[in-house]
């Protein structure tokens, strides 16, 4: 199990199981390239894709949980201007996930 980091980020303690799950999507990506080289059919080959994009969107998630439970959270404890700038990325990385 990983240790927190020095950086004091929410994920630190799932750094592991985020790079396993990545690592799962490239091979994902690579059998779609693959796939693609080798002439598959088209709706199995979207179906590939769209299986990599919600488990993309899976670690977006839960990433984004993770900071808004630490780090939003620690610096509206704290309060000032480091909170009105927590909240501001948050807000912008909720809105990018949700165009997405």
């Amino acid at each position: 199990m990983s240790t927190k980091t020095s950086t004091g980020h929410g994920y630190s303690l799932k750094k592991d199981d985020y790079a396993k799950r990545l690592l799962r999507i490239e091979g994902q990506v690579r059998g779609i390239a693959k796939m693609i080289d080798e002439d598959k059919y088209c709706i199995d080959v979207l179906t590939q894709i769209s299986a990599a994009q919600s488990a993309l969107r899976s670690v977006a998630l839960g990433l984004l949980d993770e900071h808004l439970g630490h780090c939003v959270t620690n610096a509206v404890a704290s309060g000032g201007a480091d909170a009105d700038e927590k909240l501001a990325e948050a807000s912008a990385a909720i809105a990018r996930l949700v165009r997405s």
